[in-house]
């Protein structure tokens, strides 16, 4: 430093920046696809880089403006919208600039520049140069040897583009400064700004990184390889409470791993409810996958330390953790890595179908029996079949649809949440609009329970209960508490969420859960620490309402398939192949009718309390005359006397019920 003829604070950095090789990040985070800067984003798409951080040269209009320059903002897709997707520069010359103010001198190692996203118009920069300052009065060009560097830009709107600065520069703010653009459009742009924040030689305490949480978990992206490598390890660490399974493969032939968590792991227990979280359905949506794998750490570890909470969920619970629904969409999307896979690379499954469009549309079905049915009596209100036309081969279903199909229908599922990123929202059923509308409040006859549901979500994650929060793209949730009925957000036929209200007993959710699809390896402790008491909490909640088993009275043994009405709710569930059954309900007082084939139903009062454990509701059910007559004359035996004596009075019954002809 004395060589330097200066202790000057910001010297000391820039001489440190350029001459000593340093890193923020363990050596295997340098070895992963993001490792071309050794920086994190600054968090403009994040939303860590606030709106009055950003501000430009000029701007077209308010929904133009520089706080819509992120990496990957939406657009509105209705005509009119205000918001679009980018800045957009008022003025086409050279001397238009979006810039960064990043509030701490920083190391800026990489720009990476987007175009704009519109269906309505077709903008990108194709050329820029960098400036740096730190007073906004003095601005530095980032050069090229002796000359002004000048990076290459965009070749069309979506696909992200790296540009390394040839020397990493040392400053607080950070120009972007188009030079050519798309000849028929204007100087539109999205960017992230790739930085690492230097301590500041000013403060007298020891510098610390920032810690988003005191959790020792995993925290990292982790391909198929390192994800299957991890959960055993979870497994080898706590054998007694897991199990690792597969329930099907991918097109392109990986396994689709669950983990399951119960204190009797293989095995369904009577009267202990099956939850499921699945993650990755769309593969480019990655922290549901991270966050379920961080879970299955968390439980592990707690479950060992006697955590109480933990211990009773494992043993009152088993639970199924799908992290990687789309295990082909994520790799191709890991390959890219955080910044550059764009906003769809690895959504889709390997054939290219949206698995949250792949699902029988039931909703269909069930509404046009609505429409035709006269006796409304007869209609069914639950279990609705899959057509047969979806279950061809020639059917264009993905295979790993119809491995979570035949999972649902292999385990009495009772709640599920499926995770999916892109935005800051908890969507319930129904998901499709009657008539195809392209959205309409479209509610299910549990109305009430979803929005209780994805309520639990919402108001325990940290950032969507955050009032000060800033919009993701061009919706602002907050004004519905960041909840909606999905429908009413946008139509979306053959959704997992219909299906599974639909054709079986479970009832499930969306969660969408951050701005940022692809969040940087660096950020995922603080999104960890933001949804750990929300997927907790979301779990706990499989123990409201009332649960049971039916049983026959004479035998004792379990009915399969008994159905359950809850008076003034038109859906029914029914019972698992043991006779148990869970029925989520909020607080209050219902009448529960059982029915089932052969027996007589039977009716009775449940009180549902607010406490976090549910209402015994058990039901003994009594054989019909003709049922017991079936069961002896199939055993070839002999017909006891008073079976004879009641038989013969329903006889009599209902020869008196009988019209008399006169002639």
């Amino acid at each position: 430093l004395s060589q330097m003829g200066s202790a000057d604070p910001e010297n000391v950095w820039v001489f440190l920046a350029h001459n000593v090789s340093f890193s923020l990040f363990p050596s295997s985070t340098l070895n992963h696809p993001f490792a071309f800067s050794e920086c994190p984003p600054l968090g403009l798409e994040s939303l860590k880089v606030k709106d009055s951080q950003i501000q430009a040269s000029s701007y077209k209009r308010m929904g133009l403006g520089p706080h819509r320059g992120r990496l990957n903002i939406q657009s509105g897709v209705e005509d009119g919208d205000i918001y679009d997707g980018a800045w957009c520069a008022e003025y086409k010359d050279q001397n238009q600039w979006l810039q960064i103010d990043a509030k701490k001198l920083t190391r800026f190692t990489a720009v990476i520049l987007q175009g704009r996203g519109s269906i309505w118009s077709l903008d990108y920069v194709e050329t820029f140069k960098v400036q740096v300052s730190n007073d906004t009065i003095k601005w530095k060009p980032c050069m090229n040897a002796t000359e002004e560097a000048v990076f290459e830009g965009n070749k069309d709107s979506e696909t992200p583009v790296l540009a390394i600065l040839p020397e990493p520069a040392v400053a607080q703010y950070i120009r972007i400064n188009p030079q050519t653009w798309f000849k028929n459009g204007t100087i539109c742009l999205r960017a992230e700004i790739m930085g690492c924040e230097l301590p500041d030689p000013n403060n007298i305490y020891p510098w610390q990184a920032e810690e988003g949480t005191k959790d020792k978990l995993d925290f990292r992206h982790h391909n198929y390889k390192e994800m299957r490598k991890l959960m055993k390890s979870v497994n080898e660490m706590c054998p007694d409470i897991t199990r690792i399974y597969s329930i099907g493969k991918s097109y392109m032939g990986l396994k689709l791993y669950v983990m399951e968590i119960s204190d009797n792991p293989g095995k369904h227990e009577l009267g202990e409810p099956e939850f499921r979280y699945v993650a990755g359905m769309h593969g480019n949506e990655v922290l549901g996958r991270e966050l379920l794998l961080n879970l299955m750490e968390y439980i592990c570890q707690e479950y060992k330390r006697g955590n109480q909470r933990i211990v009773h969920l494992v043993e009152e619970t088993r639970i199924h953790l799908l992290p990687s629904m789309n295990p082909d969409g994520y790799e191709m999307a890991y390959k890219k890595g955080s910044e550059l896979a764009g906003w769809s690379l690895g959504r889709f499954s390997y054939e290219g179908i949206d698995m949250n469009h792949n699902f029988a549309d039931l909703n269909t079905i069930m509404w046009d029996a609505i429409e035709l049915e006269t006796d409304k009596s007869k209609l069914i209100n639950h279990y609705f079949p899959i057509p047969e036309h979806y279950t061809s081969e020639e059917a264009m279903v993905a295979s790993e649809t119809r491995a979570v199909i035949g999972w649902m229908q292999t385990i009495p599922f009772v709640l599920s949440a499926n995770l999916h990123g892109g935005e800051l929202v908890v969507t319930y059923p129904f998901d499709m609009t009657k008539d195809w509308a392209p959205k309409e409040h479209t509610p299910t006859p549990d109305e009430s329970f979803f929005r209780w549901l994805a309520t639990v979500y919402a108001s325990t994650n940290h950032v969507m209960s955050d009032p000060d929060r800033r919009p993701c793209h061009n919706e602002d949730f907050l004004r519905y508490n960041n909840i909606i009925n999905g429908a009413n957000w946008h139509t979306v036929p053959g959704s997992m969420n219909d299906f599974s209200y639909l054709h079986t007993n479970c009832f499930e959710v969306t969660v969408e859960l951050s701005c940022d699809k692809f969040p940087h390896a660096s950020e995922l402790p603080i999104e960890w620490e933001s949804n750990k008491e929300s997927l907790l909490v979301y779990m706990e909640q499989v123990h409201r309402g009332i649960k049971g088993v039916v049983k026959d009275r004479d035998t004792e043994a379990g009915i399969a398939d008994a159905i359950i009405k809850v008076d003034d709710i038109d859906h029914h569930i029914r019972s698992a192949f043991d006779g148990d059954f869970w029925r989520l309900l909020n607080p209050g007082d219902y009448d529960v009718t059982v029915t089932a084939e052969g027996y007589f139903p039977a009716t009775q009062s449940c009180r549902v309390e607010y406490e976090h454990y549910p209402t015994i509701c058990d039901f003994h059910l009594t054989k019909t005359p003709k049922q017991r007559l079936r069961e002896i004359l199939a055993k070839g035996g002999k017909i006891p006397k008073d079976l004879q004596l009641r038989l013969r009075q329903l006889r009599i019954r209902k020869l008196r019920a009988r019209p008399v002809n006169y002639v």
